[in-house]
Parts: structure tokens; sequence; C-alpha cells
């Protein structure tokens, strides 16, 4: 490293670290703004309210990276512009690719932060701040409800298709883990129905391997007439070949945007096995999230030839333009995210459109600077 790499390092990420700051604390006000209410009512402190912020904000981090090295790099390369230090190196006999090295160097450097932000951190996030606002949420119910209500999610209905199991349950409290009201039918290879359990409660036994019904009824079925042949009551029964995840039947139409990436995958696999649609919106945020990865060398290639080439009218023309073209980045992400919800592109090529038609216009861009 030269003396110029060192001075534009520490001018880039100095700005970095001051526009990482400022967007975390708008993040802040943002997660206080939607969820104060909301966990003030549900009775929580303080303390409280600092563990939910700490854990809700690391979540947000993946999403902001690409703004933040967008506005720093903008900003820095700017700044050198117009005080015509990018001018003396390349009067110097600096060429522009050199000179813009420690750059590229950090974008791949945040490439990897973007990786392990969405492997990791973002999942980590994500999931730890619906348990804690749902453990704020399950004390106030607690004060008017009883157990088997709090936390309660009503009318669930599972399809197991290669097992070709249907489950329903009148409510389940994610409280207690317990489904109250459930009813399993099993059917053969022509869908037909061979029997079915109803019990007052179910749940998942991890010790047992299996789930467990309390106080039901087993029922069997002639498949060819449909007749019910057989009715025997029981007060508990294991069943092991029973094997249906309780948290995958929960995850269950919840938005795309409130999962993390190993529950998008897990719904993933889980659908598409049946060739449901509903697997389409999932996939399209799956494949987004790998794709993201390489968005910070597509900011780095939007900004740099505005930036640090500028124009003769006025350096404040290239910057807009260069966020102009981010705005267009977003445009372009959320057409493609609808072409795929439609079924007319590829979830995973949907993800990836926008990063070849960007990276097409930097090319473009930087084939012109001199």
């Amino acid at each position: 490293m030269n003396t110029f790499d060192r001075h534009l390092l520490r001018e880039w990420l100095t700005i970095l670290g001051l526009v990482l700051v400022l967007v975390c604390g708008l993040l802040l006000v943002q997660v206080m703004y939607d969820d104060f209410r909301d966990l003030h009512e549900a009775g929580a402190g303080v303390r409280d309210l600092a563990v939910y912020v700490v854990v809700a904000v690391p979540g947000f981090l993946a999403l902001t990276l690409p703004i933040v090295l967008l506005l720093s790099t903008l900003f820095v390369l700017g700044k050198l512009h117009k005080a015509n230090e990018l001018m003396a190196m390349r009067a110097a006999g600096v060429g522009f690719t050199r000179l813009m090295a420690p750059i590229w160097l950090v974008g791949l450097l945040c490439c990897a932060l973007s990786y392990w932000l969405n492997s990791y951190v973002v999942p980590w996030s994500v999931e730890k701040t619906r348990v804690t606002k749902e453990g704020f949420q399950f004390r106030k119910q607690a004060r008017s409800l009883p157990e088997d209500r709090i936390g309660a999610v009503f009318s669930v209905g599972f399809d197991n298709l290669y097992p070709r199991r249907m489950w329903f349950f009148d409510r389940y409290s994610k409280f207690t883990n317990r489904a109250y009201g459930a009813s399993v039918t099993e059917m053969d290879a022509r869908n037909r129905v061979t029997d079915r359990i109803v019990a007052s409660q179910a749940w998942y036994d991890e010790a047992g391997h299996g789930w467990v019904f309390k106080d039901g009824r087993q029922m069997d079925y002639n498949p060819d007439t449909g007749e019910n042949t057989s009715s025997s009551p029981f007060a508990l029964r294991l069943l092991k070949r029973f094997q249906e995840d309780p948290r995958l039947m929960m995850l269950i139409d919840r938005r795309p945007i409130d999962l993390s990436q190993p529950e998008l995958r897990e719904l993933i696999d889980y659908l598409s096995r049946e060739n449901n649609p509903k697997s389409v919106p999932y996939a399209v945020r799956y494949y987004s999230l790998i794709a993201d990865i390489l968005t910070p060398l597509i900011v780095i290639a939007i900004a740099i030839p505005f930036a640090a080439a500028g124009v003769r009218v006025n350096p404040a023309v290239g910057v807009s333009k260069s966020i102009g073209l981010f705005f267009l980045y977003l445009a372009l992400q959320n057409m493609a995210a609808s072409l795929a919800t439609k079924q007319l592109v590829d979830p995973a090529l949907a993800a990836w459109l926008p990063n070849i038609g960007m990276t097409g216009l930097a090319l473009f861009f930087f084939s012109r600077l001199r």
C-alpha cells in the first residue's frame, strides 16, 4: 500500500463508519416506532426494550450495507475529485484501476461480510426477534387468558404429501407447544381415507420421537366404500410414524420477509415436494438473499464512474446519476421478484437478473472513463 492508498482508505472508512452509525440510529428509531407501543402494552420494561433492540438491529445490517457503501463512496470520491487529488494522481501516471484498487478490495471484504450476515447474523436476529416479541405477548396474554390460549394460532391446516397425511388443529398454542382439537387423516396412494385420529390434545414428544395424542379416538375406514369400519377410544397414544415438525406447521403462511434463510429453505423444500405454487414467494426471497452477496460490488461499480470522474458542469450531477442508478437497481429487483411471483421467470434467475443488468451498465460506464 502506498501513501495514497492509506489516505483513501482512512478518508473512506471514517465516512463509512459515520454513515453506518447514522443509518443504525435511524433503524433504531424505526424499530422503536414500529414495536414500542406493542412492547409497552405487553409490559416490557426498559431492560426488555434494550434487549429487544440489541437483538433486532443486527437483522437490518445486511439490508443497510449497500446504501452505506454507496453514500460513503460517493462522498469520499467526490471530495477527492473536488480537491483535484485524483487528477494529480492520474497526472503522475497512476492508472484509474490502480487508484480504485483499495475500494475494490474493501468491496470484496464487504461481500464476505454480507455472506456472513445473511448466513448467520440475520437468521439469528430474525428468529430471536420473533421469539422475544412473542415472549412479551405471552406475558401479556397470561394475565387474562388460560394457558391453552396463550399464543394461540387458530385453524391450522397442514398437508404432508408423501406420507399422505392431512393435519388440522382448532388451535395451536405456541406457549404450551400443544395442539387442541387435533385431527389427522391418513390416505392411500389414490387419496382415499384409510384412518383418522381425533384428539382433544396433541404434541410432539422429542424424547419419544413421535406425536402424542391425548383423550382421542382411532377410526379406520374402508378405502373402497369410505365406510367407517372401527372406532376405538384411547387416553394417551404415542405414534412414532408421525414425524411432522410443528415448527414447520407454524411457518406456513408467514410473510417471506419475516423468515430467516434456513426457515425459507425448509419451507421451499416442503412446498416444492408437492409442486405447491405457494413456494414461489419464499424461493424468490431465498435466492435474493444469496444474490445480495454481490450487491457491495454492484454498488461500488455504480458509484465510481460518476463520483471519481465527475462532470464539467457540477459534480452533484454525477452523484445524482449514481443514486438514480441505485434506485433503478432496486426497481429491477422488485420487477424481477414480481415476474418470478407470477411464475413468468424462474426464482433463481430472477434473483440474479438485476445484478447481471447493473453489471452490464457498470461495464459500459467504465469503458467510457478516460
